[in-house]
Protein backbone atom coordinates (compact mmCIF):
# COMPACT_ATOMS: atom_id res chain seq x y z
CA UNK A 1 0.00 0.00 0.00
CA UNK A 2 2.69 2.51 1.02
CA UNK A 3 5.72 3.30 -1.11
CA UNK A 4 9.20 3.12 0.36
CA UNK A 5 9.47 6.82 1.15
CA UNK A 6 6.13 6.91 2.98
CA UNK A 7 7.03 3.79 4.93
CA UNK A 8 10.31 5.34 6.04
CA UNK A 9 8.62 8.57 7.09
CA UNK A 10 5.80 6.78 8.91
CA UNK A 11 8.16 4.46 10.75
CA UNK A 12 10.12 7.47 12.00
CA UNK A 13 6.94 9.12 13.25
CA UNK A 14 5.73 5.98 14.99
CA UNK A 15 8.77 5.99 17.28
CA UNK A 16 6.92 8.80 19.10
CA UNK A 17 4.01 6.54 20.08
CA UNK A 18 4.16 6.31 23.88
CA UNK A 19 1.21 4.10 24.82
CA UNK A 20 -0.06 0.84 23.30
CA UNK A 21 -2.70 1.28 20.60
CA UNK A 22 -4.83 -1.20 18.70
CA UNK A 23 -6.10 -1.01 15.12
CA UNK A 24 -9.57 -2.60 15.08
CA UNK A 25 -11.01 -3.25 11.61
CA UNK A 26 -14.50 -3.87 10.25
CA UNK A 27 -14.25 -5.34 6.75
CA UNK A 28 -16.22 -7.06 4.01
CA UNK A 29 -15.18 -8.97 0.91
CA UNK A 30 -14.65 -5.91 -1.29
CA UNK A 31 -11.42 -4.60 -2.83
CA UNK A 32 -11.41 -1.55 -0.56
CA UNK A 33 -11.51 -3.77 2.53
CA UNK A 34 -8.58 -5.81 1.25
CA UNK A 35 -6.61 -2.61 0.63
CA UNK A 36 -7.41 -1.29 4.10
CA UNK A 37 -6.43 -4.54 5.80
CA UNK A 38 -3.11 -4.54 3.96
CA UNK A 39 -2.47 -0.95 5.10
CA UNK A 40 -3.29 -1.74 8.73
CA UNK A 41 -1.01 -4.80 8.71
CA UNK A 42 1.80 -2.61 7.35
CA UNK A 43 1.31 -0.03 10.09
CA UNK A 44 1.12 -2.61 12.89
CA UNK A 45 4.38 -4.16 11.70
CA UNK A 46 6.22 -0.85 12.12
CA UNK A 47 5.91 -0.56 15.91
CA UNK A 48 5.81 -2.94 18.84
CA UNK A 49 3.30 -0.57 20.48
CA UNK A 50 0.73 -1.13 17.70
CA UNK A 51 -1.39 -4.26 17.25
CA UNK A 52 -4.08 -5.22 14.76
CA UNK A 53 -7.26 -7.29 14.97
CA UNK A 54 -10.39 -7.70 12.90
CA UNK A 55 -13.64 -7.27 14.83
CA UNK A 56 -16.30 -6.50 12.18
CA UNK A 57 -18.21 -4.58 14.87
CA UNK A 58 -18.98 -1.49 12.75
CA UNK A 59 -21.74 -1.38 10.14
CA UNK A 60 -19.57 0.86 7.93
CA UNK A 61 -17.18 -1.35 6.00
CA UNK A 62 -14.35 -0.87 5.38
CA UNK A 63 -13.61 1.09 8.54
CA UNK A 64 -11.29 0.91 11.53
CA UNK A 65 -10.72 2.37 14.96
CA UNK A 66 -7.45 3.53 16.48
CA UNK A 67 -7.89 2.74 20.18
CA UNK A 68 -5.67 3.43 23.18
CA UNK A 69 -5.48 0.07 24.96
CA UNK A 70 -7.29 -0.01 28.30
CA UNK A 71 -9.04 3.36 27.79
CA UNK A 72 -12.07 4.86 26.02
CA UNK A 73 -9.84 7.02 23.80
CA UNK A 74 -10.22 6.26 20.09
CA UNK A 75 -10.79 7.77 16.68
CA UNK A 76 -12.34 6.10 13.64
CA UNK A 77 -11.93 6.23 9.88
CA UNK A 78 -14.54 4.86 7.49
CA UNK A 79 -12.48 4.39 4.37
CA UNK A 80 -8.77 4.34 3.54
CA UNK A 81 -7.18 7.58 4.81
CA UNK A 82 -4.60 8.21 2.12
CA UNK A 83 -4.35 11.22 -0.20
CA UNK A 84 -4.94 14.44 1.71
CA UNK A 85 -5.99 12.43 4.77
CA UNK A 86 -2.73 10.52 5.20
CA UNK A 87 -1.48 13.24 7.56
CA UNK A 88 -4.73 12.86 9.52
CA UNK A 89 -3.97 9.15 9.91
CA UNK A 90 -0.41 9.79 11.11
CA UNK A 91 -1.51 12.41 13.64
CA UNK A 92 -4.31 10.16 14.93
CA UNK A 93 -1.83 7.33 15.51
CA UNK A 94 0.49 9.64 17.43
CA UNK A 95 -2.18 11.42 19.47
CA UNK A 96 -4.12 8.30 20.44
CA UNK A 97 -0.70 6.83 21.22
CA UNK A 98 -0.08 9.52 23.79
CA UNK A 99 2.18 11.90 21.86
CA UNK A 100 1.32 15.46 23.01
CA UNK A 101 -0.64 17.38 20.36
CA UNK A 102 0.60 20.75 19.11
CA UNK A 103 -2.03 22.89 20.77
CA UNK A 104 -1.93 25.64 23.35
CA UNK A 105 -2.46 24.28 26.86
CA UNK A 106 -5.32 26.69 27.58
CA UNK A 107 -7.21 25.34 24.56
CA UNK A 108 -6.39 21.74 25.45
CA UNK A 109 -7.78 22.39 28.93
CA UNK A 110 -11.01 23.69 27.39
CA UNK A 111 -11.34 20.48 25.38
CA UNK A 112 -10.72 18.25 28.41
CA UNK A 113 -13.30 20.14 30.45
CA UNK A 114 -16.15 19.73 27.94
CA UNK A 115 -19.01 17.86 29.60
CA UNK A 116 -21.60 15.70 27.86
CA UNK A 117 -21.53 13.20 25.02
CA UNK A 118 -20.25 14.42 21.64
CA UNK A 119 -20.49 11.90 18.79
CA UNK A 120 -19.03 13.57 15.69
CA UNK A 121 -19.18 12.27 12.11
CA UNK A 122 -17.34 14.05 9.31
CA UNK A 123 -18.06 13.33 5.65
CA UNK A 124 -14.89 14.11 3.72
CA UNK A 125 -13.18 13.51 0.39
CA UNK A 126 -9.62 12.31 -0.11
CA UNK A 127 -9.27 15.06 -2.74
CA UNK A 128 -10.44 17.82 -0.39
CA UNK A 129 -7.76 20.15 0.94
CA UNK A 130 -10.14 21.69 3.48
CA UNK A 131 -11.18 18.38 5.03
CA UNK A 132 -7.96 17.44 6.86
CA UNK A 133 -8.12 20.49 9.15
CA UNK A 134 -11.61 19.54 10.32
CA UNK A 135 -10.80 15.83 10.59
CA UNK A 136 -7.59 16.50 12.50
CA UNK A 137 -9.27 18.97 14.86
CA UNK A 138 -11.99 16.48 15.83
CA UNK A 139 -9.52 13.59 16.07
CA UNK A 140 -7.34 15.66 18.40
CA UNK A 141 -10.34 16.49 20.57
CA UNK A 142 -11.25 12.77 20.72
CA UNK A 143 -7.72 11.95 21.88
CA UNK A 144 -7.98 14.53 24.69
CA UNK A 145 -11.50 13.83 25.95
CA UNK A 146 -13.15 10.37 26.11
CA UNK A 147 -16.57 12.08 26.01
CA UNK A 148 -15.79 13.00 22.40
CA UNK A 149 -15.81 10.44 19.60
CA UNK A 150 -15.20 11.02 15.91
CA UNK A 151 -15.39 9.07 12.68
CA UNK A 152 -14.12 10.48 9.38
CA UNK A 153 -16.17 9.05 6.49
CA UNK A 154 -14.96 8.95 2.90
CA UNK A 155 -18.06 10.04 1.00
CA UNK A 156 -16.85 8.40 -2.21
CA UNK A 157 -16.96 4.95 -0.52
CA UNK A 158 -20.27 5.48 1.26
CA UNK A 159 -22.41 7.02 -1.48
CA UNK A 160 -25.66 5.58 -0.14
CA UNK A 161 -25.14 7.31 3.20
CA UNK A 162 -24.14 10.52 1.43
CA UNK A 163 -27.40 10.42 -0.51
CA UNK A 164 -29.54 9.51 2.49
CA UNK A 165 -28.09 12.30 4.64
CA UNK A 166 -28.09 14.79 1.75
CA UNK A 167 -24.39 15.59 1.97
CA UNK A 168 -23.55 17.88 -0.94
CA UNK A 169 -20.41 19.58 0.35
CA UNK A 170 -17.32 18.47 2.26
CA UNK A 171 -16.37 18.58 4.98
CA UNK A 172 -19.87 18.19 6.46
CA UNK A 173 -20.00 17.45 10.19
CA UNK A 174 -22.80 15.84 12.17
CA UNK A 175 -23.00 15.93 15.97
CA UNK A 176 -25.07 13.26 17.71
CA UNK A 177 -26.78 12.50 14.41
CA UNK A 178 -27.75 16.11 13.63
CA UNK A 179 -26.09 18.58 11.22
CA UNK A 180 -23.42 20.56 13.06
CA UNK A 181 -21.49 22.59 10.46
CA UNK A 182 -19.83 22.57 7.06
CA UNK A 183 -16.44 23.70 5.86
CA UNK A 184 -12.96 23.95 7.31
CA UNK A 185 -12.92 24.14 11.12
CA UNK A 186 -10.19 24.45 13.72
CA UNK A 187 -10.20 23.20 17.31
CA UNK A 188 -10.77 26.80 18.43
CA UNK A 189 -13.85 27.14 16.22
CA UNK A 190 -15.36 23.83 17.34
CA UNK A 191 -14.75 24.53 21.02
CA UNK A 192 -16.29 27.98 20.63
CA UNK A 193 -19.46 26.26 19.37
CA UNK A 194 -19.54 23.71 22.19
CA UNK A 195 -18.38 25.91 25.08
CA UNK A 196 -21.08 28.58 25.22
CA UNK A 197 -19.03 30.83 27.48
CA UNK A 198 -15.88 30.77 25.35
CA UNK A 199 -16.77 33.73 23.14
CA UNK A 200 -17.63 35.93 26.10
CA UNK A 201 -14.38 35.05 27.87
CA UNK A 202 -12.37 35.72 24.70
CA UNK A 203 -14.05 39.11 24.28
CA UNK A 204 -13.22 40.03 27.85
CA UNK A 205 -9.59 39.04 27.40
CA UNK A 206 -9.34 41.15 24.24
CA UNK A 207 -10.99 44.14 25.88
CA UNK A 208 -8.30 44.08 28.58
CA UNK A 209 -5.37 44.21 26.15
CA UNK A 210 -3.13 47.27 26.15
CA UNK A 211 -2.89 49.31 22.93
CA UNK A 212 -0.60 47.95 20.21
CA UNK A 213 2.00 49.86 18.26
CA UNK A 214 0.73 48.09 15.15
CA UNK A 215 -2.46 46.05 14.82
CA UNK A 216 -2.78 43.87 11.72
CA UNK A 217 -6.34 42.96 10.73
CA UNK A 218 -6.36 39.77 8.65
CA UNK A 219 -4.18 36.65 8.70
CA UNK A 220 -3.50 35.87 5.05
CA UNK A 221 -0.11 36.22 3.30
CA UNK A 222 -0.23 40.03 3.45
CA UNK A 223 -1.15 40.10 7.13
CA UNK A 224 1.44 37.47 8.07
CA UNK A 225 4.21 39.34 6.23
CA UNK A 226 3.18 42.62 7.85
CA UNK A 227 3.19 41.11 11.36
CA UNK A 228 6.62 39.53 10.85
CA UNK A 229 8.14 42.78 9.59
CA UNK A 230 6.75 44.91 12.41
CA UNK A 231 7.61 42.34 15.09
CA UNK A 232 11.20 42.26 13.85
CA UNK A 233 11.35 46.00 14.47
CA UNK A 234 10.77 45.28 18.13
CA UNK A 235 7.43 47.06 18.37
CA UNK A 236 4.30 45.70 20.04
CA UNK A 237 2.37 43.85 17.33
CA UNK A 238 -1.03 42.21 17.35
CA UNK A 239 -2.86 40.34 14.61
CA UNK A 240 -6.62 39.79 14.64
CA UNK A 241 -7.81 37.26 12.08
CA UNK A 242 -11.09 35.56 11.33
CA UNK A 243 -9.12 32.52 10.14
CA UNK A 244 -5.36 32.48 9.82
CA UNK A 245 -4.30 31.78 6.25
CA UNK A 246 -7.32 33.39 4.62
CA UNK A 247 -8.03 32.51 1.01
CA UNK A 248 -4.77 30.54 0.82
CA UNK A 249 -6.49 27.80 2.83
CA UNK A 250 -8.82 27.25 -0.13
CA UNK A 251 -6.04 27.10 -2.73
CA UNK A 252 -5.14 23.69 -4.09
CA UNK A 253 -1.82 23.67 -5.95
CA UNK A 254 0.64 26.58 -5.78
CA UNK A 255 3.33 26.34 -8.44
CA UNK A 256 4.35 29.97 -8.94
CA UNK A 257 5.52 30.86 -5.43
CA UNK A 258 9.07 31.89 -6.18
CA UNK A 259 11.74 29.48 -4.83
CA UNK A 260 9.12 26.80 -4.01
CA UNK A 261 8.33 24.74 -7.10
CA UNK A 262 5.17 23.23 -5.58
CA UNK A 263 3.16 23.53 -2.39
CA UNK A 264 -0.47 23.49 -1.30
CA UNK A 265 -2.46 26.25 0.34
CA UNK A 266 -3.02 24.65 3.77
CA UNK A 267 0.69 23.81 4.05
CA UNK A 268 1.65 27.38 3.22
CA UNK A 269 -0.93 28.75 5.67
CA UNK A 270 0.49 26.55 8.46
CA UNK A 271 4.01 27.75 7.65
CA UNK A 272 2.86 31.38 7.67
CA UNK A 273 1.27 31.06 11.10
CA UNK A 274 4.28 29.24 12.52
CA UNK A 275 6.60 31.97 11.21
CA UNK A 276 4.45 34.66 12.81
CA UNK A 277 4.40 32.79 16.13
CA UNK A 278 8.20 32.63 16.08
CA UNK A 279 8.04 36.30 17.10
CA UNK A 280 6.30 38.03 19.98
CA UNK A 281 3.11 38.64 18.05
CA UNK A 282 -0.20 38.53 19.89
CA UNK A 283 -2.27 36.30 17.56
CA UNK A 284 -6.03 36.59 18.08
CA UNK A 285 -7.90 34.03 16.00
CA UNK A 286 -11.66 33.84 15.29
CA UNK A 287 -11.92 37.63 15.47
CA UNK A 288 -13.95 39.46 12.85
CA UNK A 289 -13.67 43.24 12.60
CA UNK A 290 -16.88 45.27 12.41
CA UNK A 291 -15.80 48.92 12.51
CA UNK A 292 -12.73 51.11 12.17
CA UNK A 293 -12.65 54.27 14.29
CA UNK A 294 -9.90 56.71 13.20
CA UNK A 295 -7.80 58.54 15.79
CA UNK A 296 -9.51 61.62 17.19
CA UNK A 297 -6.26 63.60 17.25
CA UNK A 298 -3.05 63.41 15.18
CA UNK A 299 -0.92 60.60 16.58
CA UNK A 300 -3.81 59.33 18.72
CA UNK A 301 -5.06 55.78 19.03
CA UNK A 302 -7.02 54.06 16.25
CA UNK A 303 -9.76 51.65 17.33
CA UNK A 304 -10.88 48.43 15.67
CA UNK A 305 -14.20 47.17 16.96
CA UNK A 306 -14.93 43.44 16.74
CA UNK A 307 -18.18 41.57 16.18
CA UNK A 308 -18.00 40.02 19.66
CA UNK A 309 -18.31 43.48 21.20
CA UNK A 310 -14.67 43.91 22.18
CA UNK A 311 -12.38 46.59 20.75
CA UNK A 312 -8.64 46.82 20.11
CA UNK A 313 -6.58 50.00 20.00
CA UNK A 314 -3.33 50.74 18.20
CA UNK A 315 -1.10 53.60 17.16
CA UNK A 316 -1.15 52.22 13.61
CA UNK A 317 -3.33 49.70 11.78
CA UNK A 318 -2.64 47.51 8.73
CA UNK A 319 -5.73 46.24 6.92
CA UNK A 320 -5.22 42.91 5.15
CA UNK A 321 -8.69 41.38 5.17
CA UNK A 322 -8.35 39.69 1.79
CA UNK A 323 -11.20 38.55 -0.42
CA UNK A 324 -13.85 35.83 -0.70
CA UNK A 325 -15.62 34.01 -3.50
CA UNK A 326 -17.96 36.23 -5.50
CA UNK A 327 -21.61 35.14 -5.47
CA UNK A 328 -23.94 35.15 -8.46
CA UNK A 329 -26.54 37.08 -6.42
CA UNK A 330 -29.51 35.32 -8.00
CA UNK A 331 -32.64 33.85 -6.36
CA UNK A 332 -32.01 30.44 -4.82
CA UNK A 333 -28.23 30.76 -4.57
CA UNK A 334 -28.02 31.29 -0.82
CA UNK A 335 -30.87 28.89 -0.07
CA UNK A 336 -29.00 26.07 -1.81
CA UNK A 337 -25.45 26.92 -0.78
CA UNK A 338 -23.80 23.63 0.26
CA UNK A 339 -26.94 21.89 -1.02
CA UNK A 340 -25.68 21.80 -4.58
CA UNK A 341 -24.26 25.32 -4.91
CA UNK A 342 -20.57 25.14 -4.10
CA UNK A 343 -17.25 26.82 -4.83
CA UNK A 344 -14.64 24.04 -4.63
CA UNK A 345 -14.50 21.47 -7.44
CA UNK A 346 -11.57 19.64 -5.82
CA UNK A 347 -13.38 19.25 -2.50
CA UNK A 348 -16.95 18.61 -3.56
CA UNK A 349 -16.53 17.14 -7.05
CA UNK A 350 -16.48 13.48 -5.89
CA UNK A 351 -19.90 13.97 -4.25
CA UNK A 352 -21.39 14.58 -7.71
CA UNK A 353 -20.04 11.44 -9.34
CA UNK A 354 -22.25 10.41 -12.25
CA UNK A 355 -24.40 13.55 -12.01
CA UNK A 356 -24.99 16.61 -14.17
CA UNK A 357 -23.42 19.87 -13.03
CA UNK A 358 -22.77 23.41 -14.21
CA UNK A 359 -19.72 25.62 -13.81
CA UNK A 360 -20.37 29.36 -13.73
CA UNK A 361 -17.48 31.39 -15.13
CA UNK A 362 -15.26 31.15 -18.21
CA UNK A 363 -11.96 32.39 -16.80
CA UNK A 364 -9.04 30.14 -15.90
CA UNK A 365 -10.66 29.02 -12.65
CA UNK A 366 -13.94 28.13 -14.33
CA UNK A 367 -12.39 26.24 -17.22
CA UNK A 368 -10.00 24.38 -14.91
CA UNK A 369 -12.97 23.41 -12.73
CA UNK A 370 -14.90 22.13 -15.75
CA UNK A 371 -11.92 20.06 -16.89
CA UNK A 372 -11.48 18.53 -13.42
CA UNK A 373 -15.17 17.78 -13.01
CA UNK A 374 -15.49 16.21 -16.46
CA UNK A 375 -13.47 13.25 -15.22
CA UNK A 376 -15.88 12.66 -12.33
CA UNK A 377 -19.40 13.69 -13.24
CA UNK A 378 -21.70 12.61 -16.05
CA UNK A 379 -21.89 15.99 -17.77
CA UNK A 380 -20.64 19.56 -17.32
CA UNK A 381 -22.21 22.71 -18.72
CA UNK A 382 -19.90 25.73 -18.51
CA UNK A 383 -21.80 29.04 -18.50
CA UNK A 384 -20.05 32.32 -19.34
CA UNK A 385 -21.67 35.77 -19.25
CA UNK A 386 -19.32 37.24 -21.86
CA UNK A 387 -19.44 36.44 -25.55
CA UNK A 388 -16.30 34.31 -25.33
CA UNK A 389 -14.27 32.41 -22.76
CA UNK A 390 -11.49 34.35 -21.03
CA UNK A 391 -9.32 31.39 -20.03
CA UNK A 392 -5.88 30.70 -21.48
CA UNK A 393 -6.04 29.10 -24.91
CA UNK A 394 -4.29 25.93 -23.74
CA UNK A 395 -7.07 25.39 -21.21
CA UNK A 396 -9.76 26.10 -23.81
CA UNK A 397 -8.27 23.51 -26.16
CA UNK A 398 -8.35 20.90 -23.43
CA UNK A 399 -11.93 21.83 -22.56
CA UNK A 400 -13.10 21.54 -26.18
CA UNK A 401 -11.57 18.06 -26.42
CA UNK A 402 -13.82 16.66 -23.68
CA UNK A 403 -16.94 14.82 -24.93
CA UNK A 404 -19.10 15.43 -21.84
CA UNK A 405 -18.74 19.23 -21.68
CA UNK A 406 -21.00 21.86 -23.24
CA UNK A 407 -20.07 25.56 -23.30
CA UNK A 408 -22.65 28.35 -23.25
CA UNK A 409 -21.42 31.90 -23.84
CA UNK A 410 -23.45 35.12 -23.68
CA UNK A 411 -25.50 33.35 -21.00
CA UNK A 412 -26.60 34.98 -17.74
CA UNK A 413 -27.64 32.74 -14.84
CA UNK A 414 -30.86 34.17 -13.37
CA UNK A 415 -32.08 31.58 -10.86
CA UNK A 416 -31.07 28.47 -8.93
CA UNK A 417 -33.90 25.95 -8.54
CA UNK A 418 -34.31 23.16 -6.02
CA UNK A 419 -36.74 20.94 -4.17
CA UNK A 420 -36.15 22.54 -0.73
CA UNK A 421 -33.39 20.06 0.09
CA UNK A 422 -31.05 20.22 -2.93
CA UNK A 423 -30.42 21.83 -6.30
CA UNK A 424 -32.47 20.52 -9.21
CA UNK A 425 -31.54 23.02 -11.92
CA UNK A 426 -30.80 26.57 -12.98
CA UNK A 427 -32.36 29.14 -15.27
CA UNK A 428 -30.29 31.25 -17.65
CA UNK A 429 -31.01 33.95 -20.20
CA UNK A 430 -29.49 33.96 -23.68
CA UNK A 431 -28.11 37.50 -23.88
CA UNK A 432 -28.21 37.47 -27.68
CA UNK A 433 -32.00 37.17 -27.97
CA UNK A 434 -33.35 37.43 -24.41
CA UNK A 435 -34.80 33.91 -24.36
CA UNK A 436 -34.93 32.00 -21.07
CA UNK A 437 -33.81 28.40 -20.67
CA UNK A 438 -33.76 25.82 -17.86
CA UNK A 439 -31.03 23.26 -17.25
CA UNK A 440 -31.80 20.18 -15.16
CA UNK A 441 -28.79 19.40 -12.98
CA UNK A 442 -27.72 18.58 -9.43
CA UNK A 443 -24.66 20.75 -8.82
CA UNK A 444 -23.50 24.31 -9.53
CA UNK A 445 -19.85 25.30 -9.11
CA UNK A 446 -19.43 29.08 -8.94
CA UNK A 447 -16.10 30.37 -10.28
CA UNK A 448 -16.57 34.08 -11.02
CA UNK A 449 -13.78 35.72 -9.07
CA UNK A 450 -13.38 37.37 -5.69
CA UNK A 451 -14.88 40.20 -3.63
CA UNK A 452 -12.80 42.23 -1.13
CA UNK A 453 -13.79 41.85 2.54
CA UNK A 454 -14.23 45.55 3.11
CA UNK A 455 -17.92 46.19 3.78
CA UNK A 456 -17.11 47.07 7.38
CA UNK A 457 -14.83 49.91 6.20
CA UNK A 458 -17.43 51.89 4.27
CA UNK A 459 -17.49 55.48 5.39
CA UNK A 460 -14.05 55.37 7.01
CA UNK A 461 -11.36 54.71 4.38
CA UNK A 462 -11.63 55.49 0.68
CA UNK A 463 -12.89 52.52 -1.34
CA UNK A 464 -13.29 52.01 -5.08
CA UNK A 465 -16.75 51.26 -6.53
CA UNK A 466 -15.71 47.56 -6.39
CA UNK A 467 -14.98 47.87 -2.67
CA UNK A 468 -11.17 47.78 -2.88
CA UNK A 469 -9.19 49.87 -0.38
CA UNK A 470 -7.46 52.73 -2.20
CA UNK A 471 -3.74 52.77 -1.34
CA UNK A 472 -0.67 54.61 -2.57
CA UNK A 473 2.75 53.17 -3.38
CA UNK A 474 3.54 52.94 0.35
CA UNK A 475 0.34 51.11 1.24
CA UNK A 476 -1.13 54.21 2.92
CA UNK A 477 -4.91 54.65 2.92
CA UNK A 478 -6.93 57.87 3.13
CA UNK A 479 -6.85 57.67 6.97
CA UNK A 480 -3.61 58.74 8.72
CA UNK A 481 -1.92 55.84 10.44
CA UNK A 482 -3.98 53.22 8.57
CA UNK A 483 -2.26 51.15 5.90
CA UNK A 484 -3.50 48.26 3.78
CA UNK A 485 -2.14 45.37 1.73
CA UNK A 486 -3.19 42.34 -0.28
CA UNK A 487 -6.29 41.32 -2.21
CA UNK A 488 -8.55 43.79 -0.39
CA UNK A 489 -6.69 46.73 -1.96
CA UNK A 490 -6.26 48.36 -5.36
CA UNK A 491 -3.05 46.40 -6.02
CA UNK A 492 -3.57 45.27 -9.64
CA UNK A 493 -2.58 41.61 -9.38
CA UNK A 494 -4.07 39.30 -6.77
CA UNK A 495 -1.18 36.92 -6.15
CA UNK A 496 0.28 35.43 -2.97
CA UNK A 497 3.80 36.67 -3.60
CA UNK A 498 2.51 40.16 -4.37
CA UNK A 499 0.39 40.18 -1.21
CA UNK A 500 3.44 39.26 0.87
CA UNK A 501 5.45 42.08 -0.66
CA UNK A 502 2.61 44.52 -0.13
CA UNK A 503 2.28 43.42 3.50
CA UNK A 504 5.98 44.05 4.04
CA UNK A 505 5.68 47.47 2.41
CA UNK A 506 2.72 48.39 4.63
CA UNK A 507 4.64 47.24 7.72
CA UNK A 508 7.67 49.36 6.90
CA UNK A 509 5.40 52.33 6.18
CA UNK A 510 3.61 51.84 9.50
CA UNK A 511 6.95 51.75 11.29
CA UNK A 512 8.01 54.95 9.55
CA UNK A 513 4.69 56.54 10.56
CA UNK A 514 5.29 55.60 14.19
CA UNK A 515 8.78 57.10 14.16
CA UNK A 516 7.55 60.37 12.70
CA UNK A 517 4.47 60.76 14.88
CA UNK A 518 6.30 59.89 18.10
CA UNK A 519 9.36 62.06 17.43
CA UNK A 520 9.62 65.03 19.85
CA UNK A 521 8.79 68.43 18.42
CA UNK A 522 11.72 70.83 18.12
CA UNK A 523 11.44 73.74 20.48
CA UNK A 524 10.64 77.03 18.82
CA UNK A 525 13.61 79.37 18.65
Amino acid sequence: MLDADLKTQLQAYLTRVQQPIELVASLDDGDASRELEALLHEIAAMSDKISYRRADDDARRPSFAISRVGTDIEVRFAGIPLGHEFTSLVLALLQVGGHPPKIEEALAHQVRELQGEFRFETFMSLHCQSCPDTVQALNLMSALNPNISHVAIDGALFQDEVEAREVLSVPTVFLNGQPFDQGRMSVEQIVARLDTGAAERAAQQIANKAPFDVLVVGGGPAGAAAAIYTARKGIRTGIAAERFGGQVLDTMAIENFVSVSYTEGPKLATALEQHVRDYEVDVMNLQRASKLVPAKTPGGLIEVQLENGAALQAKSVILSTGARWRNMNVPGEQEYRNKGVTFCPHCDGPLFKGKRVAVIGGGNSGVEAAIDLAGIVAHVTLIEFDGKLRADEVLQRKLRSLPNVDVLVSAQTTEVRGDDSRVTGLVYTDRNNGSSHTLDLEGIFVQIGLLPNTEWLKGTVELTPRGEIVIDERGATSVPGVFAAGDATTVPYKQIVIAMGAGSTAALSAFDHLIRTSAPMEEAA
